[in-house]
């Protein structure tokens, strides 16, 4: 299992940072929407990656500067990677989200939610950069596996 989650985080990385270049190619044409949704899912696995390993976190919908984005991709590929190495994915983690409630997840769960929201968002910011005259990125697995 530790060789797919480390695939998917490979494929994650991969399209997280194309979104960062194709938006950064044409960024007197993105709105707002669409930097808000690359931070966003940024954002979202850095969280997830934070909650298992018990560090600081980032702000669900906070701006960075659109500078880092390839850095903060980069540390979260890392950290991702980190956790598959070194934890049980059946290890339940106690944490709480961004409106203060606790639960209880595996490492897995934790870990395929980072990807799976990642992969959402990638669509519907492809979508906005279609409705802005923008050519979409094919952010498909299988034509990464090809």
């Amino acid at each position: 299992m530790k060789e797919k989650l480390i695939d998917l985080f490979e494929y994650t990385f991969h399209f997280n940072s194309e979104m960062i270049k194709i938006i950064a190619e044409n960024i007197e044409n993105v709105d707002e929407k669409t930097i808000s949704l690359i931070n966003h899912t940024l954002n979202a696995q850095q969280i997830w990656n934070s909650r298992i390993l018990k560090e600081n976190s980032f702000e669900v919908w906070q701006i960075n500067p659109f500078e880092t984005l390839q850095e903060i991709n980069r540390n979260n590929f890392k950290k991702s990677i980190e956790i598959v190495h070194h934890f049980d994915p059946d290890q339940k983690i106690n944490y709480q989200n961004s409106r203060g409630a606790n639960f209880e997840n595996t490492v897995f769960e934790m870990l395929f939610q980072a990807i799976n929201h990642s992969t959402y968002h990638r669509g519907q910011i492809n979508s906005l950069l279609k409705k802005d005259g923008i050519d979409p990125i094919l952010t498909d697995y299988i034509f990464y596996k090809r």
